[in-house]
């Protein structure tokens, strides 16, 4: 029954339509869709105020000049400038430790100094018989001049007294080893040891980092590997610190990829006065690749792509000319043009579905920002 509704109306739209083409004009029929209390669509190519066959209306916007920043993303880990961990090189008893920890401390600063009580009496017997061996050597000097002594005596206080500053000396550095010490300035971590405690070769006491500066390292795909420079620009940034963001610089280029990931290890460093940055954070970060001052660039909705080329209109002489552009970094928006286009030349940004190549147009709106 619907079936036979729908067939009924079309055969009354048809008669409609035919009596209005042979005899509307004459008795004045309205057109068929009028007739039955319908809008019929506006002509196609007018545009806006445009008639049939008159030019068609499009919306405009000039080729920008801006700066555009070429950049990839990934993600990196903190590490410390320097890092170490503290541990004794030699056996003992934990006499006092010189750290708190977190404290900042200075190179060569003491950290934990072992009982070293055997070592100065050692120290004092070896410097006493230094002193004795080169008592009797300033004695026989002087009585050389008279003859008084065989030159092989003399000889044999010699050889004393240089075995006896070679005593000296080893006890002083056995002394030394005593005392461990901060091979730079830095931050130390949490304490391993307490007084007292015996300790061997190589027990950990703590750690040591220096944050002052920080290095950031993370990897690029291979296929930019010739656009990054020492020096380039990296920004970075962390869910840890919200918006914040630390700039760094590139500092090294790994000179070899790795064939896993078919990646480049990049390093960069960053300053961090504030030890915002701490080692082991995980970071996200973006590489500049290249910056251009003056690159062009147009609407995104202005591009007609065809297979692998693009094409948009320029508004010529009051034509639309189809131009092929070759395109280069596309941002929110907008598309770099790297050939094809000229600054201020006014490309279609509206309308470009009802164009082709030499068609008359008629500007009806000029945009002079991006249209998103």
């Amino acid at each position: 029954m619907r079936t036979i509704t729908q067939l009924a109306v079309l055969a009354v739209i048809g008669g409609a339509g035919a009596a209005w083409h042979f005899h509307g004009d004459k008795v004045g029929l309205k057109p068929p869709l009028e007739m039955l209390g319908l809008q019929a669509p506006p002509a196609q190519g007018g545009g806006r105020g445009g008639g049939p066959g008159g030019p068609v209306g499009v919306i405009v916007q000039p080729v920008r000049v801006a700066q555009v920043v070429d950049k990839v993303e990934s993600v990196g880990t903190v590490r410390a400038r320097e890092a170490v961990t503290i541990t004794s090189k030699v056996a003992g008893i934990v006499e006092t430790i010189g750290f708190t920890e977190g404290q900042l401390v200075a190179a060569q600063s003491t950290l934990v100094q072992l009982d070293a009580a055997a070592l100065r009496a050692e120290l004092d017997q070896a410097r006493a018989l230094l002193d004795d061996a080169r008592n009797q050597l300033v004695r026989a000097r002087q009585l050389q001049a008279g003859q008084t002594i065989a030159a092989q005596r003399l000889e044999t206080l010699e050889a004393l007294a240089r075995q006896s500053e070679g005593r000296v000396r080893q006890a002083e550095a056995r002394l030394e080893e005593l005392r461990v010490t901060a091979p730079f300035a830095g931050r130390v971590g949490l304490r391993q040891v307490s007084p007292g405690a015996l300790i061997q070769p190589g027990t950990v006491i703590t750690t040591l980092d220096d944050t002052a500066r920080v290095r950031v390292e993370f990897s690029v795909p291979e296929v930019h590997l010739a656009r990054i420079r020492v020096g380039s620009g990296v920004t970075a940034r962390s869910i840890a610190y919200g918006d914040r963001r630390f700039r760094g610089t590139v500092a090294v280029i790994d000179t070899r990829i790795d064939p896993a990931t078919r990646s480049v290890r990049v390093i960069s460093e960053f300053d961090n006065a504030d030890e915002a940055l701490r080692p082991g954070l995980f970071l996200t970060v973006e590489l500049v690749l290249e910056e251009r001052e003056r690159a062009l660039l147009v609407a995104e909705e202005a591009i007609d792509p065809v297979g692998d080329r693009a094409f948009v209109f320029v508004v010529r002489d009051g034509r639309a000319r189809r131009q092929e552009v070759r395109l280069g970094l596309r941002l929110p928006g907008e598309v770099e043009i790297r050939e094809g286009l000229n600054a201020g030349e006014p490309v279609v940004v509206r309308g470009i579905q009802r164009l082709r190549n030499d068609l008359p147009v008629r500007v009806v709106e000029t945009l002079t920002r991006p249209t998103s």
